[in-house]
């Protein structure tokens, strides 16, 4: 059973840093798209970043470029969000998803379409305080 599990968030003040990580087991995805979306109270899901097989590929919605940064260790199946100069408008539930279909995922442009992703973690929440 293939299973995503985050971790790292919690309360920070503006300004500050939080590291999220999302933990894979059930399958290796070392070669597929893996990605972070959040969704903040009354509020739809957003993509946040995403990253390919190949750590020079990234991707990030315009209000985090910057100030995030997303990676990858394969070896440990894991995929990390480093998240700096944290802005109250940050605060939301923050969910890793990972692709499993690599020709279902390239068949449309880009990397921020939600059906992409076939598995997603439950999430964790980050609290940013003014």
């Amino acid at each position: 059973q293939v299973q995503l599990v985050e971790s790292g968030g919690g309360l920070v003040q503006a300004g500050g840093s939080l590291r999220l990580s999302c933990a894979a087991s059930g399958r290796t995805f070392s070669s597929y798209p893996m990605g972070w979306f959040r969704q903040a109270p009354g509020k739809e899901r957003e993509f946040v970043a995403a990253i390919a097989w190949s750590t020079n590929n990234t991707d990030y919605t315009d209000s985090v470029k910057g100030r995030f940064i997303i990676s990858r260790d394969s070896a440990k199946n894991t995929v990390y969000l480093e998240m700096n100069s944290l802005k109250p408008e940050d605060t939301a539930v923050y969910y890793c998803a990972a692709a499993s279909d690599l020709l279902r995922f390239l068949r449309t442009t880009g990397w921020r379409s939600e059906p992409k992703y076939d598995y997603w973690g439950q999430g964790t929440q980050v609290t940013v305080s003014s």
